[in-house]
């Protein structure tokens, strides 16, 4: 299946790259979540005609990112939680602990945009939590989890 990317997807192009994808993966994700359409002849006159639009609205979003990583990369975010003697936490902390911290902290952030590939955090220290807030734009966040 044909499809013209209307935003960046990572691994797969930029905006206005027409790519082939298999077919559920065109029908099931990309258009309806809006990031392509499928690559007919009308679909192409009507994309030209949006392109200063799209491109437009990418670079605001782009810079939104760029100022939401200026601003997580100047806090650092403490959660408390109930913990053994030894230092393990009764429980977890997992992606929406820190990104509700996060919010709390003043910095607008998703559950979905913080990536933890070993899994929750499970004693009190000090830890970096990678965040991904854009197709380009990766940073991290320190966590510091405490003993109640």
């Amino acid at each position: 299946m044909e499809v013209i990317l209307l935003e960046r997807v990572e691994n797969l192009g930029n905006l206005g790259d027409k790519v082939n994808v298999k077919p559920g993966y065109g029908r099931n994700f990309l258009i309806p979540g809006g990031k392509a359409q499928a690559a007919t002849a009308d679909n192409i006159a009507a994309f030209e005609a949006r392109r200063a639009e799209l491109e437009k609205n990418a670079k605001g979003v782009l810079t939104a990112a760029e100022a939401r990583k200026t601003a997580l990369e100047a806090i650092k975010v403490t959660i408390l939680a109930n913990a053994g003697e030894e230092g393990k936490l009764f429980g977890s902390v997992g992606p929406a602990d820190i990104a509700s911290a996060v919010i709390a902290a003043g910095v607008d952030i998703e559950k979905k945009e913080v990536r933890m590939p070993e899994g929750p955090l499970r004693e009190v220290g000090e830890f970096e939590v990678g965040i991904h807030l854009h197709t380009d734009i990766n940073t991290s966040l320190t966590v510091i989890i405490e003993a109640e």
